[in-house]
């Protein structure tokens, strides 16, 4: 079974660029499954029935997304083997643009917006700089220059990313998306692979309830500011 990851901010399109990506692709939906990493809700599996394609959706609540996909990822991989899909992709949303949703050997492709600012790729951490493909949606929208400046910061944060814009709408782009998938390897399990980097850290004293301010009340890992007085 082939597997990517998608990943990019909230509300950026990747559902629509999977959905435009499966059609791309040529197969028959019974051949692909969809697991959707997600926070507190979601109705992006509507759309996935809607095609016929079986979408499972799991909801980090108050953990960490990062540490709530790495710690089900292997048991979707699994499920992909086990209903004899040919490919599965996840997909997740970085609220805190520090997530780092990528296995190394899979396909890594993170989505973003080309409405949400010239500067907004440099605001995003690894789920920009470790992919292997970035798509850019909503680029109808703008300008030709407007493209290729934003196209212009994202080859400054990662260099060696392949960028493809993508209509959502229209599906223009997705062929070549679709190209990409062509060398992936095949997996037979997930256990033992490595994320690509580290996911965010922090087991404080707020990761297991508290909720007051104040100095007293923060234990265990934390990270303070300095001001000059």
């Amino acid at each position: 079974m082939k597997f990517i990851t998608v990943a990019g901010p909230p509300s950026s399109g990747k559902t629509a660029v999977i959905l435009r990506l499966i059609e791309a692709l040529g197969m028959e939906p019974q051949e692909i499954g969809v697991v959707k990493f997600d926070c507190l809700t979601s109705f992006d599996s509507l759309a996935y029935e809607e095609k016929g394609i079986r979408v499972v959706t799991g909801y980090s609540g108050k953990f960490c997304p990062d540490h709530f996909f790495v710690s089900n990822v292997e048991a979707a991989v699994d499920w992909g083997l086990q209903e004899g899909f040919r490919l599965l992709i996840t997909e997740s949303a970085g609220l805190c643009n520090r997530c780092s949703p990528y296995i190394r050997g899979i396909l890594a492709i993170c989505v973003i917006d080309n409405l949400s600012g010239v500067s907004t790729p440099r605001k995003i951490g690894p789920m920009m700089k470790m992919a292997d493909v970035v798509v850019v949606t909503k680029g109808d929208v703008v300008s030709q220059a407007e493209r290729e400046v934003f196209a212009f910061h994202i080859r400054q944060v990662n260099p060696s990313a392949k960028i493809i814009f993508v209509n959502g709408i229209t599906g223009q782009g997705a062929a070549v998306l679709a190209r990409q998938l062509g060398d992936t390897d095949e997996i037979a399990a997930l256990r033992d692979r490595k994320l690509r980097f580290t996911t965010p850290a922090a087991v404080c004293s707020y990761c297991t309830g508290e909720t007051r301010i104040g100095t007293e009340y923060q234990l265990g890992a934390m990270k303070k500011m300095e001001f000059e007085r």
